[in-house]
């Protein structure tokens, strides 16, 4: 698991590098050499969306996805773990969705490319899928399996 963390991690610094360089470079060669960059526009927003998708399993893992846990921490301890649980369930059966919604749109969209680089879209997809299925894995790691959030207070 630690692996597949660690390679998680690194695919993400690398669309991040990716999209700071991609239009640095625009700038560079554009001030520089008068030229621009065929797609630096396009390539830029893909790495954007991968790194998106890609990272949302990151942040829930590490406790960063926002969660607005006011209601929950003034409840008492009695309803605070099987709200939470609850939440986690909903949590899980919405990336599932969306996971699924992002699989059959892979499906519907296999032979088509974006317009300048023709990158294909089921890779932009693929990207919303596995970050999606890898949240709903953490949340059910995470929400199920433990008797409370590690970042959780008051209980």
């Amino acid at each position: 698991m630690r692996t597949g963390k660690r390679l998680l991690e690194i695919f993400c610094l690398a669309l991040l590098a990716g999209m700071i360089l991609v239009p640095f470079l625009q700038v560079i060669t554009r001030s520089v050499f008068g030229f621009s960059i065929p797609g630096a526009g396009e390539l830029t927003r893909f790495l954007l969306i991968c790194l998106v998708f890609s990272s949302y399993p990151l942040a829930i893992s590490s406790g960063e996805n926002i969660e607005m846990a006011e209601l929950r921490e003034t409840l008492p301890k009695k309803f605070k773990i099987p709200l939470y649980k609850i939440i986690a369930l909903l949590s899980i059966v919405a990336c599932l969705f969306i996971a699924y919604a992002a699989f059959i749109t892979v499906l519907a969209n296999f032979n088509k490319a974006t317009p300048v680089l023709k990158i294909p879209y089921w890779i932009f997809f693929s990207t919303t899928f596995l970050g999606f299925a890898g949240a709903a894995f953490m949340h059910f790691r995470q929400g199920l399996r433990s008797p409370r959030p590690k970042h959780s207070i008051g209980i």
